[in-house]
């Protein structure tokens, strides 16, 4: 749950910042680098395992939850960009421009205006950076080896592997536990959720 939080948080901090220069600036290799996030956020994460392994290795987070947060992040971070780029891009440039006239400067109209009006897509952004990281067990079971730090999936996982007899009534009980943060974020965000969908809809 902390992990998957905190690599929602940071997936979406940077992933703001970048997806608003994409959707409003022109500089060189913009197109490129939107191919490459693209690329990458089509990759199985099990492509980037072993220089993963190798680099967090060398800076010794790769036991840690915060190396597994910064994994999590990683991998969250192209879906977040190209999804907030296209809240960006929704944003009616006049209204930033409205807003230079009345003296404000670049980060005041990011923040009070184009963040507050993006708010929808940002919401969608961080849903899905959180379930990646909470529903992700792979990238986890490779880099967590202590057991104070296993994530609850991969708890549930060595049990079932323990080869004796299972117990079914703990097992069904973490389900539940698991499944209970996420029916919590999607009855926060369908109000969200469904202001989003209604506005693509009259868009198109």
């Amino acid at each position: 749950m902390v992990v998957s939080i905190g690599a929602a948080l940071i997936a979406l901090v940077l992933g703001a910042s970048l997806a608003y220069a994409f959707a409003r600036y022109r500089f060189p290799g913009k197109r490129p680098a939107l191919f490459i996030l693209l690329l990458a956020a089509m990759l199985p994460p099990v492509a980037f395992m072993t220089p993963l392994y190798i680099v967090l290795s060398i800076v010794h987070l790769r036991t840690t939850l915060l190396g597994l947060t910064l994994v999590y992040a990683t991998f969250a971070l192209p879906f977040c960009i190209w999804n907030m780029r296209a809240g960006f891009q929704s944003v009616a440039k006049e209204l930033e421009e409205a807003a230079f006239l009345d003296g404000a400067n670049s980060l005041t109209t990011f923040w009070f205006i184009s963040l507050p009006l993006s708010l929808p897509s940002i919401t969608i952004a961080g849903l899905i950076a959180f379930l990646m990281g909470y529903s992700e067990f792979a990238m986890g079971w490779l880099f967590v080896s202590k057991a104070e730090t296993v994530t609850l999936a991969m708890s549930i996982y060595a049990m079932v592997q323990t080869g004796n007899a299972q117990p079914w009534s703990i097992l069904a009980s973490m389900f539940i536990i698991m499944s209970i943060p996420i029916v919590i974020v999607f009855a926060l965000m369908q109000n969200t959720l469904l202001d989003r969908m209604l506005f693509v809809s009259q868009k198109k």
